[in-house]
């Protein structure tokens, strides 16, 4: 059995003024405005289900006023999704709003919580750069794409908490800005031994790109997959 990994809850901080329902945030940076746009505030489990079942997909980011890095999540975020049309955000407070993160078994903020027709399929924890939220954020929100445009693979990562190279393996697909499905197999053992099924091997990490299986963090042929240079 793959070990179980506990995490504590690591909680942030994020100063917002909130104007009736739709919370407006407006990221600053050394006193600067660099940019606006409206997230809608949830206030309890009940109405995010009702959001999220709404919509096809949509992103829910759990952060507690406080820290620096649900500060840096946030304008990131909102960079990140500037331009993208058809992007339902929504925000939770975790110190105001208790019955969230604990459904989901959220330990830490800020996480970014990826849902599809009402259910919760990914979560990606704490701050990163723009143009990785934005990656995510194309791959999964409906687009109309033209002639010759690039259709982006569909990556999993199987992983546990404690595996180091399933940190640094995840670095790499972030620095390259490939979005990606994280997928705790220390929390499933039916999905644990699926994998053992299809690959033979029963370590983590394991990275299925469409459909292929790369079995470690084998940094060559996940780059000829990818199309990743250097």
């Amino acid at each position: 059995m793959l070990p179980v990994f506990m995490t504590t809850i690591a909680l942030g901080l994020f100063g917002m003024k909130y104007e009736s329902e739709v919370t407006n945030f407006l990221c600053i940076v050394r006193n600067k405005t660099i940019h606006s746009m409206e997230f809608k505030k949830v206030t309890s489990h009940d109405q995010l289900l009702k959001e999220v079942r709404a919509v096809e997909k949509s992103f829910v980011l759990l952060y507690k006023e406080g820290s620096e890095i649900s500060e840096c999540a946030i304008k990131n975020i909102t960079i990140a999704g500037k331009d993208i049309s058809d992007l339902y955000l929504f925000t939770i407070d975790v110190s105001s709003v208790r019955d969230v993160h604990e459904r989901y078994a959220i330990t830490s903020v800020p996480t970014l919580l990826i849902f599809e027709g009402g259910k919760m399929v990914n979560t990606i924890k704490g701050c990163h750069e723009s143009n990785y939220f934005k990656s995510v954020f194309e791959s999964l929100v409906p687009r109309h794409h033209g002639p010759g445009s690039e259709t982006r693979k569909n990556v999993v990562v199987y992983s546990t908490p404690s595996c180091s190279w399933c940190a640094a393996l995840k670095t790499h697909l972030r620095k390259h800005g490939i979005p990606f499905r994280d997928v705790d197999v220390s929390r499933d053992q039916r999905i644990a031994e699926e994998l053992v099924r299809r690959s033979g091997q029963q370590g983590v990490p394991q990275t299925e790109i469409d459909g292929q299986i790369v079995v470690g963090f084998d940094r060559g042929r996940i780059n000829k997959l990818l199309g990743i240079e250097n």
